[in-house]
């Protein structure tokens, strides 16, 4: 990854103040979404963290997933699977795979699933998202795709360094990069 885009990273993200009664920040990656520069070299610098492990796709989270996940395949030169959080008002007609997550940063525990057809016994799967707080989300989709997993790329991480090495979460960012 270029300074450039470490530099264009932590000028487009906000720290926000919701008001009372909260007395903590809120963070606003939406700068990362509107500036071309850091779409365009998002997708080679995630891939870029894990093109010596060759995956052979990449399975990511809604919802930012969603936009990062694409990014990353496409650089990576494979296909994209999403990852459905249960109880959204869709319905999917396929048969899924899903998994519990361990309670994420708010406490909340969820499950996620994947269409069980897209996913290959043999496929290396790359774990893409933008944040990793806890990595509630890297471990649920790490037991969700068993020994096919390889790790998780993000943007930014701040769990701590042995939940890092134990799902090989790496990032571009550290939490201390975004200090507010």
């Amino acid at each position: 990854m270029t300074d450039d885009l470490r530099d264009r990273l932590r000028g487009a993200f906000r720290w926000t103040d919701p008001g009372p009664p909260a007395d903590y920040l809120v963070s606003d990656r939406s700068g990362w979404w509107r500036d071309a520069t850091i779409l365009n070299d998002l997708g080679p610098a995630l891939a870029g963290l894990f093109q010596a492990d060759r995956p052979t796709v990449v399975v990511a989270p809604e919802v930012t997933g969603f936009l990062l996940g694409p990014l990353v395949a496409r650089a990576l030169g494979v296909g994209f699977v999403e990852a459905y959080r249960a109880g959204a008002r869709r319905a999917i007609a396929e048969p899924m795979i899903w998994a519990a997550v361990p309670a994420d940063h708010r406490g909340d525990v969820q499950h996620l699933g994947v269409r069980r057809a897209l996913l290959a016994d043999d496929d290396r799967v790359l774990v893409v998202d933008d944040w990793a707080s806890t990595g509630a989300q890297a471990r649920g989709l790490r037991n969700l795709v068993g020994d096919r997993y390889v790790g998780t790329a993000v943007i930014l991480a701040e769990c701590p360094p042995a939940v890092a090495t134990e799902l090989n979460i790496r990032s571009l960012l550290a939490a201390d990069d975004l200090e507010p």
